[in-house]
C-alpha cells in the first residue's frame, strides 16, 4: 500500500508539471499573435489603425524645399552663392546643388560648345557642375532646377530654381567675345528692347554710344537703364532710338568697344485687326457687277495685310482688288486700310460666301458675307 500511494503521488506531480508547461506555452503563443503588445490592467490596449488603400505620391527631397546652391572652393571649403560671383579666368568652377535629382541650365555658348570642359554629375543627394579652363566667354547665368519625380516621370520645379550670374574677368577682354561684327535688333513699340553689352567684369564702366552722329547716349535710368547682368534696356522704344549703336567699356587703362547693334524701329499694333465686310448687294443678277469691300481701322503706320476667299476661286476665276489707305480723323493718329474685291459680269459660280482676312503682327481675324446670284431679268 505505501508503495502504491507513493507512485500515485508521483504521477500527480508529473501531471501538474505538464499542465503548467502547457499554460506557459499558450501564453507565449498568444503574445506572439498580438504582435508583442502588452496590456496593463485598467488600460485599454492600443488599437492599430487600418492601412490606407489610397496610393501615395512619391516626392523627392528636392521637391520639398528650395534648392541650395554652393560653390566648392579649395581645400574642400563651401560657400553659399549670392546673385553674382566672380571666378578668375583659367580657374575651375565647381557648383554643388542639393537635390535628388537636379537639372542645370548654362549660357547658350556652353550648350552649343562640346569641348569637354563642362561636366555634370548627379550624386545621391546633390548634383555637381564642373567647368575647367574657364574663359571670359563663359560669363552668364547658371541655374539649378530641382526635379519633382513620380516613378520615372520627372519635371523641373521652376519656382524652386536657384540662379547665379557668374563673371569671369578677363584682363584682355572686357566684353564677352562674339563671332558677329554687328547684330540686328527690332525696336518693338510694345516691348522693351535689350542691347546685351555683356561685360566679363562687374567692375567695368559701360557707356552707350551712337555711331552717327557720334555721340554718347544719355542713360537716365527711366527711358534707358543699365544692368551689369543684362546690358542696356530701352523701356519704351521710339523712332529716334533707331540706328547703329555700340557700347564702350573701360577698366583701369583698358578701354574697348562692343559689336554694333543695328536697331530697326517696328511699330507693333496694340491688338489684332477688326475687319468689316460689306457687299454692294446681297442678291445680284447674272451679268451684273459685284463689289465686296473689306475695311480695317487701325493705328497709323501699322501694316495690315488683307486676303480673300471667294466662290469663283474654285474654278480659277482671277482675283481683282483695289487697295487703299486713308487717314481717319480724331484725337489719335489712325488710318483705314481697305480692299475691294471686284467681280465683273457675275455668273452662277459666283454665288456663295465671301471671306476677307485681315492680319497684322498681333494676329489675324476673318469676316464673311453671303451673296446670292439670281437669273438675269428679261425685258418686257
Amino acid at each position: 500500500m505505501p508503495l502504491v500511494n507513493l507512485c500515485g503521488s508521483n504521477w500527480r506531480l508529473v501531471l501538474s508539471a505538464l499542465l503548467i508547461c502547457a499554460i506557459i506555452f499558450e501564453l507565449a503563443y498568444c503574445q506572439k499573435q498580438d504582435g508583442g503588445q502588452r496590456t496593463t490592467p485598467g488600460r485599454k490596449p492600443k488599437q492599430s489603425k487600418p492601412k490606407s488603400t489610397k496610393p501615395k505620391t512619391k516626392a523627392t527631397p528636392a521637391a520639398q524645399a528650395k534648392a541650395v546652391l554652393t560653390q566648392v572652393l579649395n581645400r574642400g571649403k563651401f560657400k553659399k552663392v549670392g546673385e553674382t560671383i566672380s571666378v578668375q579666368t583659367g580657374d575651375t568652377l565647381e557648383l554643388r546643388c542639393r537635390g535628388k535629382p537636379v537639372k542645370w541650365s548654362v549660357p547658350s555658348y556652353l550648350e552649343e560648345e562640346d569641348d569637354g570642359r563642362l561636366s555634370i554629375v548627379q550624386y545621391e543627394r546633390y548634383g555637381v557642375l564642373t567647368l575647367v579652363n574657364t574663359t571670359g566667354a563663359d560669363t552668364g547665368e547658371y541655374t539649378c532646377y530641382p526635379m519633382y519625380c513620380e516613378d520615372t516621370d520627372c519635371r523641373k520645379e521652376y519656382d524652386k530654381a536657384v540662379k547665379v550670374f557668374i563673371f569671369f574677368p578677363d584682363p584682355q577682354e572686357l566684353f564677352v567675345p562674339s563671332s558677329d561684327y554687328y547684330k540686328g535688333i527690332q525696336l518693338r513699340t510694345n516691348w522693351p528692347t535689350v542691347l546685351p553689352c555683356q561685360v566679363t567684369s562687374p567692375a567695368a564702366r559701360v557707356t552707350l554710344h551712337r555711331e552717327f552722329p557720334p555721340v554718347e547716349v544719355v542713360v537716365d535710368g527711366t527711358e534707358i537703364s543699365f544692368d551689369v547682368k543684362k546690358g542696356f534696356t530701352i523701356h519704351r522704344p521710339r523712332p529716334y532710338h533707331a540706328g547703329a549703336l555700340f557700347c564702350v567699356a573701360s577698366l583701369g587703362n583698358l578701354r574697348q568697344s562692343s559689336i554694333k547693334y543695328m536697331l530697326i524701329y517696328v511699330n507693333y499694333p496694340m491688338a489684332p485687326p477688326a475687319p468689316a465686310i460689306q457687299a454692294s448687294s446681297s442678291s445680284v443678277a447674272v451679268g451684273e457687277n459685284l463689289r465686296v469691300s473689306c475695311s480695317v481701322v487701325g493705328e497709323q503706320d501699322v501694316a495690315i495685310e488683307i486676303t480673300w476667299e471667294y466662290p469663283g476661286q474654285e474654278i480659277g476665276r482671277p482675283l481683282y482688288t483695289q487697295e487703299s489707305i486713308s487717314p481717319v480723323g480724331g484725337g489719335a493718329a489712325r488710318q483705314q486700310s481697305q480692299s475691294v474685291l471686284l467681280v465683273d459680269e457675275v455668273r452662277d459660280v459666283d454665288q456663295g460666301t465671301y471671306t476677307c482676312t485681315a492680319q497684322n503682327l498681333q494676329g489675324a481675324k476673318s469676316v464673311s458675307t453671303t451673296v446670292k446670284v439670281v437669273p438675269k431679268a428679261t425685258k418686257p
